[in-house]
């Protein structure tokens, strides 16, 4: 039976130890809540830590620890003191949180703590295959696990793997600072779908992706050698009805009823006619940009002291990580900013700032939510924010303005907010202004496609988006994994070569016998390619055909004393063994004046490409340009040369990376066909990787065995992962005739 298993740093767990007894309370975080429809049942587990260090862990608390666990359907993670300190506070918190918050000035990049943060990977990917099975779906949480999906398709390569990030992924300009890059991308690129906040995030994540590691991008789509990982944004939501139901519950509540800072609260607005309140709350982190919010609403009192007395500022910094020198320091700032704004600024009976620094209870929570006028939230970057959100779920009269920062995940789909820039304090102040004298109507107008908005997107919808379009994906891939070599298959194929007795074999070179090099002249066919060739070639019932888009020249070095047919040039050349170089094709070469001034303009402004000039045809090769910049000149060099070949009856063939310009007609296709032509076989094969080998694919008859290297949109029959696949199989080939 297939299971969901859930991986997060954390269990959504607090576990308390009272005299050597266990008591589990489930969380109430965002994460927690919204998983509830995907944990649930006999058919769920949710791997983590318990938050339990294996020093706290005697022999006699661990058994009592795991039994409460398994009650709530979670499985823990042992972690130690040192696996904390360099995989948690090292590397996740001090080098990815700040690097993709884009604070490039707080991030370490400390060796011990990345090889740590690798060590916790791999503890996590242990666990995790000790329960997961083949038809199982997993789920991974955040940046903390960014190398476990990667580890878990090497050990369960069919299983379902999704990845969700709740932080920023920053641009390609910042990533590619971070000296194990790579390693990271190939981590997340383990995950069948790979889910972010917003688009921005998404399309930072491909780029990176594209010109860290070169790999083909089709819109969200990432090709690898052997899958199509799939990327896409999902903005998570929150318990819009727990945040609404509560907020009405409370606006219900009788005098003797209401907390004590709702009694503080309506003290104020009583004693101060016509009052607002300003909401602040944020975790006490850098990343919320609270000391330029303090420094903002210091500047908007200045430029409208019309509303000193009339306006207060309500701020409450939920402590965090209190023992890293970064965040004491912020705590400090943060402390001698308000104490110097209410200095600068205070009455008698009024004070700018109520400063509250602690957690509050989630009762308490809904009375600044439902008390305050306006919320002011200015990240300075910031995945998501869910503090937006709750706000206006709490707007029960749909009255209340939010401004909300541009660097928000939230700020992409909460457009009726106040939207500014967090550094602009000119702006700040002035949104300030335009809030507290916003018309109720306009507040109503604004909230109501909001709530509409939030309500029907709910963080349990935005689970659920998740899984089934991660189900969806896996059950496309199974369609075409039908058409992959597997086994049986590759067995059905040997037998009938086995059976032949006149066997023709069309292999390409580049990405099909050989991987692809950055020049091309690097791709040199290797002593183990020659005796596998030879081998497969001594028996008679085997012709081999190597049949490739590269230059007569190059090619006759290479292969050129060998007893292989060999056709260059897509089918320009012929070389038959014992034979002469012969042209298959009425082709000319006078167009290279027309078409190669074009091909130099477009090498000397792009860095990296190079033109490769052929017998008869112009090949401009732009592997090693940056992936965007290759794509547009591609594009620019295609539309430039398009109203020129009409004139020589020329065409354009897109291979990989490349653009050729050759005469029209002169293909694989076409010259495979005629190797056919006055002989019998009764095994024919075709192997190739690219665009141009489809018109071999589709040339040749019916019954030929084609086979694609690489999974790309194909007209053969079945397709392999890479190069060594190929060379497995033509093993099998060679195999036959030694037996």
């Amino acid at each position: 039976m297939s299971k969901t298993i859930i991986i997060s740093n954390r269990l959504p767990l607090q576990l308390q130890i009272d005299n050597n007894n266990i008591k589990a309370t489930p969380s109430v975080g965002g994460l927690a809540t919204g998983m509830k429809s995907v944990h649930s049942g006999s058919d769920s587990i949710w791997i983590g830590w318990s938050g339990l260090l294996d020093e706290e862990m005697t022999p006699e608390i661990e058994p009592k620890v795991n039994e409460a666990l398994k009650q709530h359907g979670c499985v823990s993670v042992s972690l130690n003191t040192a696996d904390i300190d360099g995989y948690y506070y090292g590397f996740s918190n001090n080098t990815i949180w700040p690097l993709f918050h884009y604070f490039t000035e707080y991030a370490k990049f400390e060796k011990s703590d990345w090889e740590m943060y690798k060590q916790v990977n791999e503890k996590f990917a242990e666990v995790v295959l000790e329960h997961a099975q083949d038809c199982d779906t997993i789920w991974v949480h955040d940046y903390q696990l960014l190398l476990l999906p990667e580890l878990i398709r090497k050990k369960r390569p069919n299983v379902a793997i999704g990845f969700f990030l709740h932080i920023p992924f920053p641009s390609y300009e910042v990533f590619r600072t971070l000296p194990w890059r790579t390693e990271l991308l190939n981590g997340l690129l383990g995950a069948d779908l790979i889910g972010f906040h917003t688009y921005d995030y998404e399309r930072h994540f491909l780029s990176s992706v594209q010109r860290v590691l070169g790999h083909e991008l089709n819109f969200n789509k990432v090709s690898l050698e052997n899958r199509i990982v799939h990327v896409n944004s999902f903005p998570m939501g929150i318990d819009y009805e727990k945040f609404h139901a509560a907020a009405q519950k409370h606006d219900s509540r009788k005098k003797g009823e209401k907390t004590d800072i709702q009694i503080e609260i309506d003290k104020h607005l009583i004693e101060t006619n016509n009052a607002k309140l300003i909401l602040s709350i944020d975790r006490l982190d850098y990343t919320k940009g609270i000391a330029n919010r303090l420094r903002a609403f210091e500047y908007f009192l200045e430029k409208y002291p019309q509303f000193r007395g009339k306006v207060r500022l309500v701020m409450l910094a939920v402590p965090s990580r209190a023992n890293v020198p970064q965040y004491q320091l912020l705590k400090n700032e943060i402390d001698q900013l308000v104490g110097a704004i209410n200095g600068k600024f205070s009455e008698i009976n009024w004070t700018p700032i109520w400063y509250f620094y602690r957690s509050m209870p989630f009762e308490n929570l809904i009375d600044l939510y439902t008390s305050c006028d306006v919320a002011l939230l200015t990240p300075i970057r910031d995945g998501m924010n869910l503090v937006a959100k709750e706000y206006i779920a709490s707007r029960t009269d749909q009255k209340g303005v939010l401004i909300l920062s541009e660097m928000a995940g939230a700020a992409k789909e909460m457009s009726e907010a106040l939207i500014i820039n967090p550094n602009n304090f000119e702006e700040i102040a002035d949104t300030l202004k335009i809030a507290i004298e916003m018309p109720q109507k306009e507040q109503i107008k604004r909230n109501k496609a909001l709530q509409k908005r939030l309500r029907r997107y709910h963080v349990e919808k935005w689970a659920n988006d998740f899984v089934d379009n991660l189900h969806d994906i896996v059950a496309e891939k199974s369609t075409i994994t039908l058409k992959k070599l597997n086994t049986e298959l590759q067995k059905n194929l040997i037998q009938k070569y086995q059976e032949a007795t006149n066997r023709i074999l069309f292999l390409d070179y580049d990405g099909t016998l050989a991987p692809f090099e950055k020049l091309p002249e690097n791709a040199k066919p290797t002593v183990a390619l020659f005796e596998l060739l030879e081998n497969i070639n001594r028996d008679p019932k085997t012709k081999i055909i190597l049949i490739t888009g590269r230059d007569k020249k190059t090619f006759n070095e290479w292969f050129g004393h060998t007893p292989y047919t060999l056709i260059t040039e897509h089918g320009a050349w012929l070389r038959a063994p014992e034979h002469e170089w012969e042209l298959l094709e009425f082709v000319d070469n006078k167009w290279f004046v027309d078409i190669a001034p074009v091909l130099e303009s477009f090498t000397d402004r792009t860095p990296g490409s190079l033109i490769e000039e052929k017998n008869y045809s112009l090949a401009w090769h732009f592997r090693n340009v940056d992936p965007e910049l290759g794509k547009i000149r591609a594009r620019e060099l295609t539309a430039t040369i398009q109203h020129l070949i009409a004139n020589h009856n020329l065409e354009i063939l897109e291979g990989d990376k490349v653009i050729e310009i050759k005469v029209s007609g002169v293909n694989k296709g076409r010259s495979a066909a005629k190797m056919l032509l006055n002989q019998e076989y009764d095994f024919i094969f075709a192997m190739g990787d690219d665009w141009t080998d489809e018109f071999m694919f589709k040339e040749l008859p019916a019954e030929t065995h084609t086979i694609k290297v690489g999974l790309k949109k194909t007209v053969a029959n079945y397709y392999v992962e890479d190069v060594h696949e190929t060379h497995q199989l033509l093993h099998d080939f060679e195999k036959t005739y030694k037996d």
